[in-house]
């Protein structure tokens, strides 16, 4: 192998890893996103379930009274 050969190899490879450190890093990110968003969509479900089991809509609390 020549030098300008091997050097070429070398600058691939820590390309390659500095791309794989910022998809890992992505990945982290999204990950702690995903998480978020499952723990709110669990935090809403059991909101609606406490509606369901009360037999009242969100809405009605807030209703304004009929002789208004």
């Amino acid at each position: 192998m020549t030098d300008d050969r091997l050097i070429d190899i070398e600058t691939k490879l820590a390309y390659q890893d500095d791309l794989l450190e910022t998809l890992n890093s992505l990945v982290i990110k999204q990950q702690a996103r995903i998480e978020a968003l499952e723990n709110l969509c669990r935090g809403l479900a059991d909101r609606v379930r406490q509606f369901k089991d009360t037999g009242q809509s969100p809405d009605e609390q807030y209703e304004i009274p009929p002789h208004y």
